[in-house]
């Protein structure tokens, strides 16, 4: 994040952003009210509505600020809604420790992680205000993952044909998943290793241990 001092409006919609995504964490959105959230943020009412007029794009500004802390970790596109996003000149075998990685990262922020899980249920809902967020955003991730399993499939043939949409889709639901038992029990597994425990069946191992793939030679 930037280190330049912030003005007195982007102080206070920091704030407000932070009592959001506390009480959309603990509750979900439909049961925390704009009040609530002014009164966690030590603000009145009308002070809240003067930054957010209302509770549906406080919602969707929490969430792309989650992305915009994301993207440079990840993948650029997941802001445009470009799948491709711009070139990154990262290798295939950087790119994936960044992504395995990133599991470790989000248990460092536990709020966030019970936001996603707790909302992107909610979002099954057709009415939910966050259902086309979570709809584009998982398949802007399934696309961007796809396309590196593919760069590293093409390096490395997998000993058994694997087709990376597939493997990107199993991926996702096993990231997603790990994290939910993971708020549920944080000593129960290290989820870092089991993603790479799983890539390992397709030949991809951490950069820098023995073998990385079956054609990255021995």
């Amino acid at each position: 994040m930037s280190q330049e001092p912030r003005t007195k409006g982007e102080r206070t919609r920091a704030r407000i952003l932070d009592a959001a995504t506390e009480l959309f964490a603990r509750s979900g959105y439909h049961p925390v009210s704009l009040r609530e959230i002014a009164a966690h943020a030590g603000m009145t009412h009308a002070g809240l509505l003067h930054h957010f007029p209302g509770k549906e794009q406080l919602l969707l500004e929490v969430l792309w600020c989650r992305d915009r802390q994301d993207a440079g970790h990840l993948f650029p596109g997941l802001l445009d809604g470009d799948a491709a996003g711009p070139a990154d000149a990262a290798s295939p075998q950087e790119r994936l420790r960044r992504l395995v990685g990133f599991v470790d990262r989000n248990s460092r922020t536990r709020g966030l992680v019970a936001l996603y899980a707790k909302l992107s249920a909610e979002a099954s809902d057709p009415d939910h205000p966050a259902r086309d967020y979570f709809v584009r955003r998982y398949r802007l991730l399934r696309e961007q993952i796809a396309d590196l399993l593919a760069e590293l499939f093409a390096q490395s043939p997998p000993q058994q044909p694997a087709d990376p949409r597939t493997v990107a889709q199993q991926l996702l639901a096993m990231m997603d998943g790990m994290q939910i038992q993971w708020l549920l029990e944080p000593d129960a597994a290290p989820m870092e290793q089991r993603v790479w425990d799983f890539l390992g069946g397709f030949g991809l191992r951490p950069a820098g241990t023995a073998r990385e793939g079956r054609g990255g030679g021995d």
